[in-house]
């Protein structure tokens, strides 16, 4: 037998494409900046006309920034020194403080990136709606506001702030119930975020003790740093949710207690001057971190407002039972067949190392990548799933 000849289709010429030829100049312009510019004092500059400069040369360091800021600091800040207290020893870095390098850490680390796709009040926010990733940035922008004025360790304040809620599970706190059975006392996203998930960055003990203890239900933070993160992230959270709430239609301006409406006002801009002027208030007169106690009353009147209108009302409570229900499923599945976990995740099949391993993988899911993951392993159909997803 031979081979019968491949018959071939003759192939149309691929349609002209036109190029605007001011496309084509912005992109060969463009291309050109590659390499940047030379300069007469032997760098590269970015510009073909920069003149940027520091006005002299040599740097402060950090052990020479290290000493300069301890004449700006108070009495209580937290000092940097050296690499800081790590649970592994390192090398100190020359240029950054060991705050400084805490805070880059979670900036680039995976867990920070996925509070992108995680809850802060609806699951998959419309475009202008919060999400665990801006509420961390909100908090920051929060607490170094208080921090700076308090000469505190405004860097310090960041990265507690920053990495608060890595330890945060898809679906907002509902998560916690979820996630609570599988784990001996509960699961606490703040002892999970310093415990677990940011132990692979090998942190300084003053920025996890300060993301262990932000909750107000837990002990008090070591450092007074970590004590403004705390008020900072009620402060903002009570701020931007009732913000995100207004734009869904489900609250009004109007309908806040009085005494939030005239102590503080009734957008974010207002109630966030009154907190913030608040705390730094009653921190130059007092000596300690806390907030003037009328401005307080108004802030848990705030809160309190929020929690009965926008955090458990009936639509809430459902979309919380639906997270419940997907990631409890979700741990039992992976327990049962850890051949789906990452390879060095998996353990024995129903062991306790399974199910740790379960949890561990499922808290740092997306709120897509679960109901994606209860499409396809678990065979949930779309009313099952929280609303939004296209799956």
């Amino acid at each position: 037998m031979t081979d019968e000849p491949q018959q071939t289709t003759p192939q149309s010429s691929p349609p002209s494409i036109h190029v605007d030829p001011d496309m084509q100049e912005r992109a060969e312009r463009w291309a050109s900046t590659m390499g940047g510019s030379p300069s007469p004092v032997g760098i590269t500059l970015a510009h073909t006309d920069s003149w940027a400069g520091t006005g002299s040369t040599g740097s402060r360091l950090r052990a020479e920034r290290e000493e300069f800021m301890e004449s700006s600091l108070s009495r209580l800040a937290t000092r940097s020194s050296e690499a800081g207290s790590r649970a592994i020893p390192e090398e100190a870095d020359p240029l950054r403080t060991c705050f400084e390098r805490d805070r880059d850490r979670i900036l680039h680390a995976t867990a920070f990136r996925r509070l992108a796709g995680k809850t802060q009040v609806f699951v998959f926010p419309d475009d202008h709606q919060r999400t665990r990733l801006t509420h961390a940035i909100e908090v920051a922008q929060v607490a170094a506001s208080v921090a700076r004025p308090l000469g505190l360790n405004v860097t310090l304040t960041e990265a507690i702030a920053l990495g608060h809620d890595c330890g945060h599970g898809p679906g907002g706190h509902a998560s916690e119930d979820a996630l609570a059975p599988f784990i001996d006392n509960g699961f606490d996203h703040a002892l999970w975020g310093a415990d677990v998930t940011l132990v692979p960055l090998n942190l300084c003990r003053e920025t996890l003790d300060g993301i262990r203890n932000h909750s107000w239900s837990r002990p008090a933070p070591a450092t007074p740093e970590g004590e403004v993160v705390s008020w900072a992230d009620r402060i903002a959270y009570v701020c931007h949710d009732f913000e995100d709430a207004v734009d869904a239609g489900i609250v009004t301006p109007d309908e806040l207690p009085t005494i939030v409406k005239s102590r503080c006002g009734t957008t974010r801009s207002q109630q966030l001057g009154t907190f913030i002027t608040s705390m730094v208030r009653a921190a130059m007169n007092s000596g300690r971190i806390g907030m003037e106690p009328d401005i307080a009353e108004a802030l848990a009147a705030f809160r309190k407002f929020n929690y009965e209108q926008v955090y458990l009302r009936p639509e809430s409570r459902h979309q919380a039972d639906q997270v419940i229900a997907l990631l409890r499923a979700l741990v039992e599945f992976y327990t049962a067949q850890p051949i789906h976990l990452p390879e060095a995740m998996r353990a024995t099949s129903g062991s306790n190392e399974a199910q740790r391993s379960a949890v561990e993988y499922v808290a740092g899911m997306t709120d897509r990548f679960a109901c994606r993951q209860g499409a396809v392993l678990l065979g949930w159909s779309t009313d099952q799933l929280p609303r939004g997803i296209d799956v």
